[in-house]
């Protein structure tokens, strides 16, 4: 159940040395006690109170009302073919599931199913949830507690987490896993993303491995482009965006990440470590590394998009006295145009331990300020740590004295 998108072999692992994190009953954890304060779980206490009202429709059920009330934009819909899930059943390429999200939830409807969803609770990481699509007078999100047979292991960095693969399918969407696959956020190459995906948006000289399926051959080096008709009048969008699909796969890891270190923080104060400064300064060098996109995979062209997802998605800001924003997109050599993660203003990153937060912050500051002059940062140009730097001291609340 969930959201696990892709089956497939594990490749590209997390980088931590330890992806054994506290595990989910820890005194100082309590995933599954809250209290819960992720989107969903505030949406279901205003759906209790007559606060909020789902609005259900032929053919898409509650989805549209959903993405409404959860501030979800239809633009960032994404759509994937490979049979998984609870619903495998279901999907394949005529029938896809569609996938949308924004910066704390996902939500994952296809025709004939159910929808699942998933909310980065600030404290306590991913809640996953289900709602029967079936009109009733008190909709209301269940907890998906099977999801996490899938969702806590290496891929999640050990919490409960979010997973993005790539694999090779059958023409029936059927995973082929002989053929492997890998695990994919920012850093993976572009002609190894989107295996069991649709995309639109990207120009055929940009080699991936979407719209395609293992043919008869059975060479998936020699992959058969997908011959599927897709009744678009049934989805809310035509689409499956390049440009969502790359912000999607840098997102996830991204929340990982941050839960991760969130969870290491509040177990190493509980069982009062000695070596906690240590133990943080270590993850928030892994945060960091990712947060500025130090290892991501150059673009091989420009990907545009093509349903305005975009410019949709810099609206939201915020932007400095500049103008700029950490949510404008590049999509020509890099995933964004001023290379810091979006998710630095999440209420996931506020709601992190005061050593935690104080520990990244202090590795940013490292690392635009220059003073580590390890050559892996060279890729960050004077001109992106400065306007990097410009942007935060503008528009992020909290940041340390010291930025300034």
């Amino acid at each position: 159940m969930g959201l696990l998108l892709l089956l497939g072999a594990l490749s590209l692992l997390a980088e931590l040395d330890d992806t054994l994190g506290p595990a989910l009953d820890h005194p100082a954890i309590h995933y599954d006690r809250g209290p819960f304060q992720d989107p969903i779980a505030v949406l279901n206490r205003k759906l209790e109170q007559g606060q909020a009202q789902l609005q259900f429709e032929t053919p898409s059920g509650y989805l549209r009302s959903v993405l409404h009330a959860l501030n979800v934009p239809v633009e960032s819909q994404i759509a994937v073919f490979s049979k998984t899930s609870l619903q495998a059943p279901l999907i394949e390429p005529r029938n896809p599931r569609t996938i949308f999200f924004n910066d704390s939830v996902v939500v994952a409807w296809m025709k004939g199913g159910f929808l699942e969803a998933a909310a980065h609770d600030p404290q306590q990481g991913v809640q996953f949830y289900t709602l029967e699509q079936r009109s009733t007078a008190r909709p209301r999100f269940q907890k998906g507690g099977d999801c996490l047979r899938c969702h806590v292991g290496d891929a999640t960095l050990g919490v409960a987490g979010m997973v993005v693969r790539s694999t090779f399918t059958a023409s029936d969407g059927s995973p082929m896993l002989v053929y492997g696959g890998s695990l994919v956020d920012h850093r993976t190459p572009i002609e190894s993303r989107w295996g069991g995906w649709f995309v639109t948006g990207a120009p055929a000289t940009v080699r991936h491995l979407g719209n395609a399926a293992i043919g008869s051959q059975g060479d998936p080096k020699a992959m058969d482009p997908l011959q599927a008709r897709i009744d678009t009048s049934a989805y809310l969008s035509p689409y499956s965006d390049a440009a969502a699909l790359l912000v999607f796969d840098h997102q996830m890891h991204m929340v990982n990440l941050i839960t991760r270190i969130g969870w290491d923080a509040r177990a190493a104060v509980w069982e009062t470590r000695p070596d906690v400064d240590k133990l943080l300064a270590g993850a928030a060098r892994e945060v960091v590394d990712y947060m500025l996109f130090v290892d991501e995979a150059p673009l091989p062209g420009k990907l545009t998009g093509a349903n305005g997802f975009a410019a949709a998605f810099a609206a939201r800001g915020p932007k400095d006295s500049k103008g700029r924003s950490l949510r404008d997109l590049d999509l020509q050599h890099r995933l964004l145009r001023y290379p810091c993660s979006y998710l630095i203003y999440s209420d996931a990153f506020d709601a992190l331990p005061a050593g935690a937060k104080s520990a990244i912050y202090r590795r940013l500051w490292q690392v635009l300020s220059g003073a580590d002059k390890d050559q892996k940062y060279a890729r960050l140009s004077a001109a992106d740590r400065r306007a990097v730097m410009e942007i935060l001291r503008d528009t992020k609340k909290g940041l340390p004295e010291y930025f300034r």
